[in-house]
């Protein structure tokens, strides 16, 4: 941390309500505001930095008018994965043959103990909804 996010941490709180909750020092909560307005900043980084929630510095962020713009996309970003998988309509208008399809009955426990029962899923799209699960992300701390 430099010497500016320091000083600033250091006056930025200047007592505490009853309640517990801080009272800021006006000037250097316009200070950080400026901060993170600058090109490239993390309001997530520089309110850690200053000891305050980043939900805070948002809301002063919006108390004064500022909207921050999101990040561009670079290169190097990851996708990140969709938990939900496209599935085809097929119109009454097909042909019988084509609307017949195999249902299957899918049951799947995750690492966290969560039991998932699907019925009537397409045989086609098993096999996507087996990944779509797989990537999806779950606690473990969960489990009982």
């Amino acid at each position: 941390m430099n010497d500016e996010l320091q000083d600033l941490r250091r006056r930025l709180v200047v007592g505490h309500k009853a309640d517990g909750r801080s009272v800021y020092d006006e000037q250097a909560k316009a200070e950080l505001v400026e901060l993170c307005m600058r090109p490239g900043a993390s309001v997530s980084r520089l309110a850690r930095e200053c000891g305050v929630n980043a939900n805070q510095v948002c809301r002063w962020l919006r108390e004064r008018g500022h909207v921050r713009r999101p990040r561009q996309a670079t290169s190097r970003a990851v996708s990140t994965p969709t938990a939900f998988v496209a599935v085809p309509v097929v119109s009454a208008a097909a042909p019988a043959e084509e609307r017949l399809v195999a249902m299957v009955q899918l049951q799947a426990r995750l690492p966290n103990g969560v039991a998932i029962e699907l019925g009537g899923i397409d045989v086609r799209h098993v096999g996507a909804v087996i990944e779509a699960l797989g990537r999806l992300r779950c606690s473990v701390s969960t489990k009982g």
